[in-house]
């Protein structure tokens, strides 16, 4: 609704993981690197864990969309599945053909049998989980069978885990023990500085066409800090309100104002504040906010 109004080619803060607008913020960047580092030093077992929104299915697209030769992919987003159906659905990534009624060890073998041609080939093949806490400890166990495949000299397989942080509670199981011992690699994705704030959205306006006009004050930056605790899904969610809010008003930039009404319209933001320690410059924030309540209308009559 606003892009003719601010000057856009594209919404800039869609919730849909586009690696057009991947930020290279230091913790997704040192993440990245990691990732690479790893991967081309042979490494099996690779874990990447952050909370909800901080921005793992993006840096997941981004390791599918920039693995070189000789690496080859296969990606299951949804592992919700039992240890047969996880099976099966490698054996589709891989484009492996097999019966119906073949059972978990027939697929076991073409798995192994295909990654020995695969080897033999030249390639090296990846295998992306993503939303791995939601896998049972049995299918995490059908996970760690498959990395015995490998040969005298190299692993045959190499497998990235992303999850939230539910997945390290997962892996204490004593039951699947070996597994986590199998993780040589592990990083933890961080929120956002303010700062860090600051250039993602920049960053993003700039992707969808507005070039290095800042359109965001620098109070307005600061209550998208604390307001989406520095999680990249809110501050995609408060942004679009608050120019949506900009946008009913007629203005041309965002303020704390509209901020603080996207806040309000939104369930996981942190609208909370303690007053003890708290430094002026944040309580003159409080104080401006609570005074936008007042000034503007709700977001929701403006759609």
């Amino acid at each position: 609704m606003y892009k003719t109004h601010f000057g856009l080619n594209n919404p800039p803060f869609g919730l849909t993981p586009d690696t057009q607008f991947f930020c290279e913020l230091p913790t997704h960047v040192e993440a990245l690197n990691v990732l690479m580092i790893t991967l081309h030093n042979g490494e099996g077992f690779i874990k990447i864990t952050g909370d909800v929104g901080t921005g793992k299915t993006m840096l997941c697209r981004k390791l599918l969309n920039e693995l070189p030769e000789p690496y080859d992919t296969a990606y299951i987003p949804n592992p919700h599945l039992p240890p047969v159906g996880l099976l099966v659905a490698i054996a589709n990534e891989m484009g492996i053909e097999y019966s119906r009624q073949i059972g978990q060890n027939g697929l076991m073998n073409l798995i192994n049998e295909y990654l020995i041609n695969n080897a033999a080939a030249g390639k090296k093949l990846v295998l992306i989980i993503d939303e791995a806490q939601s896998m049972s400890i049995e299918t995490l166990e059908a996970l760690r069978l498959i990395t015995n495949l490998e040969t005298e000299k190299q692993k045959l397989l190499q497998i990235v885990l992303f999850g939230q942080p539910e997945l390290d509670e997962q892996l204490d199981d004593k039951a699947i023990r070996q597994l986590r011992q199998r993780i040589t690699f592990s990083y933890k994705l961080k929120p956002l500085s303010p700062k860090n704030v600051a250039d993602y959205i920049q960053h993003r306006l700039r992707i969808a066409g507005m070039g290095n006009l800042c359109i965001f004050s620098g109070l307005a930056i600061k209550a998208m800090h604390h307001y989406s605790r520095g999680i990249p899904r809110l501050i995609n969610i408060l942004a679009n309100k608050a120019m949506l809010a900009a946008y009913g008003e007629g203005l041309s930039s965002i303020g704390v104002k509209q901020v603080y009404l996207a806040a309000l319209d939104t369930e996981d933001a942190n609208t909370k504040f303690k007053f003890l320690g708290f430094r002026k410059r944040f309580l003159l924030l409080l104080l401006l906010t609570i005074a936008g309540y007042f000034l503007l209308p709700p977001i929701t009559s403006l759609l």
